[in-house]
């Protein structure tokens, strides 16, 4: 009897089980990568998420969705993230649009970035967006992408890769072969460049990438550990008995211990952060664990072959909310740490989801789950013991003021006697709410870019997350609850401060049709891609932005154009041109047949759009007979028929060309046959000069292709024999000769009457 009700209640059970499981996968969970500020070489400005001040970067700061770099005059700066490094050359501005598991989509608005991606995974995206067009990354290689001081240009040099690129009305697949300068944000204009030769600033590139190519430390741990090959120039590897492969540091000073050279910063989404001020102090603060080795501290990392999951601090708080340090001036509060020790389970101050909290402790140190689910459902960290806790100087305390100004630990240390930390409580997050100095990190004012230089919007692929709130909408609620960061739900709920900047993005809508893969099309091969210019049809533009990854091979040899593509099935107007022009029989050297006496076709002149102007014209001058030296044909007595041309549905314009210059036998270059009495063959000019008075006009120059073989005419009656093929010089271009046969019919010229008398009583 009670069966349906128990089934009931487990159903609801379960689905408010998975309820809470996927709301909290699918909006609590934080990022499991960042990017890494991992080089910096003169005046480096760094400006937070939703804050509008510009500081001096620090070296070895988490950078996230939403923050922004700026490298001033003479200053160089390399970002690092996963398996791509992007390198900022002086007076770039970048910002991190979209940062996750996914996607890493930076905005460029001016300067020039050389990337190198070493890894890209099926389901990733690395995006850059500029104030002409969205570059998508889709294979490793080497990139260079360059924005003009006002934005109106960008240049895309891939050495090694391939990509596409999205514009408001087109989309092309790139690759190495070809560079391309795009104008406005269309995709209809662009040039064709050639290859930049390696400056200064892609061989300090190439220079910091064989630090990755060679690294050692590529063999002990996961590829996802963000500043790995630092590792090798700072210390050793070694092999323990009871860890493996361990990390040792060979330049510290006497009584270091890990997270004492560094601050303490305000990072969303994931709260108090930890900045090391070591070049190495990236990879070994945010993933593994820290082990004492008989008094020396070394480095355990994680799983080799695990996706690495990124830590804002792997270490465990000490004090509490009454926790005092004494220093000279008396007590203070204060706040103390340690590292955790392989084995050991990290739990985030950020809300998680079970999967988020199994995957960062399993890919950062080698544990078993029964221990995780025992922390995960335990919420009391008190009677949990801890290796490092135990190991004299391995607790750093600071004044709780120094710890919130994001001053320098190593200068602020307190020591702390062992007794005290023993006796104090442990917590996964010290209860003490951050200031906007914790955001900025203490840093200096740094050199503000100019203004213009970010409010230029860009052309996105991808649509960017809402743009962050800022510290001064959050600092309220962070207030009532010291040291727990918000989470994105409440986080998104607030209203960002007046100031705070937001990107201006354009994203590119996709369609349903996807049209075929394209690239730019190439220029003539006979000019240099330095050389020249030009624009195409705009018609003819793919209306399309979506466009397929399938490659498409550019000719070679392509020389700069300002131009749309045309649809690669479509021919150019000056093929075609050619294609009709091989259809002219004049230019072949044929003999013409004599037409039939009775009635002598006229030939209409081929429609105006069936060739390009310069040739038609070309055609029209060789059409006429007093333009070629000849005799004029005198008219017939009657009008004779006009032959229409064939009308335009019937076959391409093209085809249609061909087939009326084919049908004019005045047009191949033969000797023309004297007609028959009653009526004189007549041609009609060209339309387009038909009403113009006969001009003499220069005969073209001799054309160096080879003439085609003489193909016989089709005439109403049998042709007479054909007259002898021209000679060498008539076939490259001279003018036919006209025949040599005399002239017959009742109107005669009166020198030739005189002539043929002459040649009568010569002969008599």
């Amino acid at each position: 009897m009670h069966t349906q009700p128990l089934r009931r209640q487990a159903v609801a059970f379960v689905a408010g089980v998975a309820i809470l499981v996927f709301s909290g996968w699918a909006s609590a969970d934080p990022p499991s990568r960042v990017a890494r500020l991992g080089y910096m070489s003169g005046a480096v400005s760094f400006s937070p998420a939703g804050e509008v001040d510009w500081v001096q970067a620090s070296i070895n700061r988490p950078l996230t969705t939403g923050d922004r770099l700026w490298s001033d005059a003479r200053a160089r700066a390399e970002i690092q993230v996963g398996g791509a490094m992007i390198r900022m050359n002086a007076g770039t501005g970048v910002s991190v649009l979209n940062l996750d598991d996914r996607i890493a989509q930076l905005q460029l608005t001016q300067g020039t970035l050389n990337v190198r991606v070493r890894r890209l995974e099926p389901n990733q995206v690395f995006e850059v967006d500029t104030p002409n067009l969205a570059l998508t990354l889709r294979q490793p290689g080497e990139y260079r992408i360059e924005v003009d001081p006002d934005g109106n240009a960008t240049t895309i040099v891939m050495r090694r890769g391939q990509g596409e690129v999205y514009g408001e009305d087109a989309s092309y697949v790139i690759d190495s072969r070809q560079p391309y300068r795009f104008i406005g944000t269309g995709l209809r204009e662009y040039q064709y460049v050639d290859a930049p030769r390696l400056d200064d600033f892609d061989r300090w590139a190439s220079d910091r990438d064989r630090a990755f190519d060679i690294s050692v430390s590529a063999r002990y741990v996961s590829q996802d550990v963000v500043g790995y090959q630092d590792l090798d120039a700072n210390g050793t590897w070694r092999n323990d008995a009871t860890y493996g492969n361990v990390w040792v540091p060979n330049r510290v000073a006497v009584g270091w211990a890990p997270y004492r050279d560094g601050h303490w910063a305000w990072v969303d989404p994931w709260g108090w952060t930890w900045v090391d001020d070591a070049p190495w102090g990236f990879a070994v603060s945010h993933y593994g664990r820290w082990a004492n080795l008989g008094g020396t501290w070394g480095w355990v990392p994680g799983p080799v072959r695990t996706r690495a999951y990124y830590a804002p601090a792997l270490v465990v708080f000490v004090g509490g909310a009454n926790f005092q340090l004494t220093i000279s001036s008396g007590n203070v509060g204060g706040v103390a740490w340690f590292p955790l020790g392989p084995r050991e389970v990290y739990r985030p101050s950020y809300t998680v989801s079970r999967g988020y909290f199994e995957n960062v402790n399993q890919s950062n140190t080698v544990i078993n789950n029964t221990v995780i689910n025992n922390v995960y459902n335990n919420t009391n960290v008190t009677n949990v013991v801890y290796a490092n806790r135990q190991v004299p100087g391995a607790i750093v305390a600071v004044p709780t003021t120094a710890f919130v100004q994001s001053q320098p630990v190593s200068r602020a240390a307190v020591k702390v006697s062992q007794e005290v930390i023993v006796s104090r409580p442990v917590a996964v997050a010290p209860p003490v709410a951050p200031t906007q100095q914790s955001v900025h990190g203490a840093a200096a004012q740094g050199d503000k870019p100019p203004a213009r230089v970010f409010e230029r919007p860009v052309v996105a692929r991808t649509a960017p997350p809402a743009a962050h709130v800022g510290f001064a909408a959050q600092q309220q609620q962070l207030t009532a609850k010291p040291g727990t960061p918000l989470d994105d739900t409440a986080r998104k709920e607030l209203k960002p401060a007046a100031a705070a900047p937001a990107p201006v993005v354009k994203v590119v809508a996709p369609t349903q049709e996807s049209p075929r893969a394209m690239v730019p099309p190439p220029a003539t091969p006979a000019v240099r891609p330095a050389d020249a210019s030009g624009k195409s049809d705009e018609r003819k533009a793919p209306a399309s932005p979506a466009i397929s990854t399938a490659p498409v091979a550019p000719t070679q040899g392509a020389a700069p154009s300002l131009a749309t593509p045309p649809v690669p099935a479509a021919q150019a107007p000056e093929q075609r041109g050619k294609a009709e022009q091989r259809g002219k029989p004049e230019q072949r050297g044929q003999p013409v047949a004599a037409p039939a006496p009775a009635a002598p076709p006229k030939v209409a002149a081929p429609a105006p759009t069936a060739q390009p102007p310069e040739e038609r014209g070309k055609a029209e001058q060789r059409g006429k007979p007093d333009q070629r030296g000849q005799p004029v044909a005198a008219p017939a007595p009657a009008a004779p028929p006009q032959v229409a041309a064939p009308a335009p549905t019937a076959q391409p314009p093209e085809e249609r060309g061909k087939a009326e210059q084919r049908g004019k036998p005045e047009q191949r270059g033969q000797p023309v046959a004297t007609p028959a009495p009653a009526a004189v063959l007549q041609v009609a000019p060209p339309a387009a000069v038909a009403q113009q008075p006969a001009q003499r006009v220069k005969p073209e120059p001799p054309s160096a292709a080879k003439p085609a073989e003489p193909r016989p005419v089709a005439s109403a009656k049998p042709p007479p024999p054909q007259a002898q093929p021209a000679s060498g010089a008539e076939l490259r271009g001279h003018e036919p000769k006209p025949a040599a046969s005399k002239p017959q019919g009742k109107k005669k010229d009166s020198d030739e009457q005189k002539r043929e008398e002459e040649d009568r009583k010569q002969k008599g």
